[in-house]
């Protein structure tokens, strides 16, 4: 139940800002740690306002259409490139860290929760660095957050021209099919309620489904690994932690959850679609990462359904077409959203099907797919990408920042119990946890692009990238 736009229970109450922060529906002058105030308005209590008369009503998500979203968008490109994880840093670590990882993300991904309903204007994270920071973590985390999802949307793209290469034998320039997908991802974002993508994400979820169960089934048959696998791997520290990025990867969808709720019909009901996609992704990374290894051995390809024959490789990745784009869709819905919501929040025109409202809509999708191009053809080694991405981004809005906002939440009663001591020191180590991802990461990721850079794979090159033999 929900009271004041709060859902109630002691969980929710723990939840809840003091007197002091902003509450309900109030125009109160709000104290951030950067010492600045700010004063919201009761229109400001809603990103999408008063619904009752708009032309187009964004709050109709159930909580299991947004768990299918959430699914659709998590396990998409992160999946693939698991099975390689454990062959750079063996099958007994690799597996740990998949398990490990995916029950911190669900802790952080609960956080999240509890913050947007202690503070329902949040919409995306350029709202939730302003509780926490004032302006300027406004406009930071607003920057970071639009960084992050056009740098996923790139990876979609690079991979939507692996796909293309591999099906077609590399029937044409590389970057032909990269302006191919570019187009195809832009047509399928110009909708603007995550409504309207709920039904594509059922079929996302299915594709990536039955292409990770084609290429298992097509490995256990074929044994391209003569079943040899690795326990543990010795490797530099470059070598070791760009797995570990991939990982955290696999496990990024929390840079959108704040969007996610705010389309809900009721937030309240946010942790069950959490619930429904940590359980589905971590069991389906465990599974598909240890079968696909065990079976095509320290050589396994990344993304991991290159890692069967040619034919099985088409068939694969013919499947995985809807995963390929709708994952790289939802994520192009959101960073649009952000802007959009940022331009037009408390004016009619949000909830208009004008011209201009559906104009500047598709032109903002139009810029951002155009720059996720570039970034696609300028990093072109898939790894490489996921872990730049992953460090520089995913390792704060997956891990760090929610250690942030638990203890703003709980700012002057980190001590007031044993629990309350001992859940402060958790995510104080989250915060730590997320820098050191961070910084380690980019050390990785770094190495690893100036080493191919130095094996002549080019930017922008019309070269086959899908290393499928005909």
């Amino acid at each position: 139940m929900a009271i004041n736009g709060y859902s109630s229970g002691p969980k929710a109450e723990e939840a809840r800002p003091s007197e002091d922060t902003y509450v309900g529906k109030k125009a109160v002058a709000e104290k951030t740690t950067s010492g600045d105030s700010t004063l919201r308005s009761k229109e400001s209590d809603d990103p999408f306002g008063d619904e009752s008369n708009s032309e187009v009503k964004y709050k109709v998500l159930e909580w299991w259409q947004a768990g299918m979203i959430m699914i659709a968008e998590t396990i998409s490109l992160g999946i693939l490139s698991l099975p390689s994880v454990l062959a750079s840093i063996g099958i007994v670590p690799g597996m740990i860290l998949i398990l490990g990882l995916g029950l911190i993300a669900t802790y952080t991904g609960y956080v999240i929760g509890q913050f947007k309903l202690a503070y329902p204007f949040i919409h995306n994270m350029a709202d939730a660095g302003e509780v926490l920071f004032g302006r300027w973590g406004r406009e930071i985390f607003g920057a970071a957050q639009l960084l992050l999802l056009v740098f996923i949307m790139g990876s979609h793209i690079l991979t939507f021209t692996i796909m293309m290469n591999t099906v077609t034998s590399h029937g044409a320039c590389t970057i032909v099919f990269g302006i191919v997908g570019l187009i195809v991802c832009y047509i399928c974002t110009l909708p603007r309620k995550l409504g309207d993508v709920s039904h594509l994400a059922i079929a996302s979820f299915i594709s990536i489904l039955a292409a990770v169960i084609i290429t298992m089934a097509a490995v256990g048959v074929e044994k391209p690994g003569h079943g040899e696998i690795d326990a543990t791997m010795q490797a530099s520290l470059a070598d070791a932690f760009l797995p570990v990025t991939n990982i955290v990867f696999a496990y990024a969808g929390h840079v959108a959850f704040f969007s996610f709720i705010s389309e809900l019909k009721r937030p309240e009901e946010y942790y069950k679609s959490l619930f429904l996609l940590q359980g589905a992704d971590t069991f389906m990374y465990l599974l598909v990462a240890a079968v696909i290894y065990a079976y095509a051995g320290a050589d396994v390809a990344s993304p991991a359904l290159g890692s069967s024959s040619p034919l099985f490789q088409k068939i694969a990745y013919g499947v995985a077409i809807p995963t390929i784009v709708v994952a790289g869709v939802i994520n192009g819905h959101v960073a649009a959203k952000y802007i959009y919501v940022r331009m037009y929040r408390g004016t009619d025109k949000m909830g208009q099907k004008s011209l201009k409202s559906y104009g500047m809509w598709a032109l903002i999708t139009l810029v951002l797919w155009f720059v996720a191009w570039i970034i696609a053809e300028a990093i072109p080694v898939f790894n490489d990408l996921l872990g730049l991405i992953s460090s520089l981004f995913s390792s704060w809005f997956t891990y760090g920042l929610s250690g942030m906002f638990w203890l703003h939440l709980h700012k002057g009663k980190w001590f007031a119990s044993k629990k309350q001591t001992a859940m402060t020191v958790v995510n104080f180590l989250i915060v730590l946890m997320g820098a050191l991802i961070m910084v380690l990461g980019l050390y990785a990721s770094g190495t690893g692009i100036a080493a191919d850079a130095s094996t002549g794979t080019g930017s922008f090159s019309c070269a086959d990238n899908s290393k499928t033999t005909a």
